[in-house]
């Protein structure tokens, strides 16, 4: 089964399905059965390279870690509250979208979504035109750049126990 890795506490937000787009750099042409692993680098760390510290808290920030808690809890950032380097559900990944200002091709409707997703595919596919628009939470919890691509995640089953596993960079197999 093909596996992706994903640093907490999305990966986290992807398992309990509080998350349902996962946004990369890339685009893939993968579809079908996924594992969600936990990569094992720490929260500090990442939230650190995330959130570098400045001058107090940015309400970005406050946004940021109000709607963690309300997905996972109040101790989501006690690190032994989540589960690192491990598998910890699988899923169906369904579609990659591009993410692009103003999407669809229906010009009044455009201009009123800001952000979207639009299917990469050509004028000629049955789903071209076919268009995303991410919730508030969505957004607080991927970055939503335009010419960045959304992973769509469907039927997650969480595990009952995370099981340990190396993780990679990119697509990897992974056998339970």
């Amino acid at each position: 089964m093909k596996a992706i890795t994903i640093y907490q506490p999305w990966a986290s937000l992807i398992a309990v399905g509080k998350k349902k787009y996962e946004t990369r750099s890339w685009q893939t042409n993968y579809y079908g059965q996924i594992a969600i692993h936990a990569g094992k680098m720490s929260l500090d760390k990442v939230l650190s390279k995330l959130f570098p510290r400045f001058e107090g808290v940015t309400a970005k920030e406050m946004d940021f870690f109000g709607a963690v808690r309300d997905c996972l809890g109040d101790d989501f950032d006690d690190d032994d509250a989540l589960p690192y380097g491990a598998v910890i559900a699988t899923a169906e990944l369904v579609d990659c979208w591009r993410i692009v200002y103003n999407p669809g091709l229906d010009v009044n409707r455009a201009k009123s979504i800001p952000i979207g997703g639009e299917l990469n595919v050509p004028y000629h596919h049955p789903r071209f035109g076919d268009i995303i628009v991410p919730t508030n939470e969505e957004m607080l919890f991927g970055d939503w750049t335009p010419g960045r691509y959304a992973w769509e995640f469907v039927n997650m089953k969480l595990l009952p126990e995370p099981i340990p596993a190396r993780g990679q960079q990119g697509l990897w197999e992974w056998s339970a």
